[in-house]
């Protein structure tokens, strides 16, 4: 149920983005998701679709980019990309890392009538 209130977050948040400007529609938000932030991009279409009708983004549609998840090794210092099903160093195998990225979530950009 965390995607609700998110997801109340992002309308929000962009119907504050669009108050003063000459826009008539939101027609999608586009957000950029890190692999642990926990949201569900189908959640937040869903609870959006509920919580954004009657208001100038109802019927817009979520688009989400999933950010790469990435690391530094502790062992030999490198900063790496990875997935969630391999976690350790690419280069020593070490897992002993620093997540530099992976919870983020943003909203990156609005399209608008």
């Amino acid at each position: 149920m965390h995607e609700m209130e998110i997801t109340t977050h992002i309308l929000k948040e962009t119907l504050e983005l669009a108050k003063n400007r000459p826009v008539q529609k939101i027609k999608a938000i586009n957000l950029a998701l890190g692999p642990f932030c926990g949201f569900v991009p189908e959640c937040i279409q869903m609870y959006m679709d509920v919580i954004s009708q009657g208001t100038i983004a109802q019927n817009v549609k979520i688009n989400a980019r999933m950010i790469p998840l990435k690391i530094r090794c502790n062992t030999c210092q490198k900063e790496a990309e990875i997935d969630r099903l391999h976690i350790e160093c690419p280069f020593c195998h070490s897992t002993d890392l620093k997540r530099l990225s992976g919870n983020e979530c943003m909203i990156e950009s609005i399209e608008v009538e």
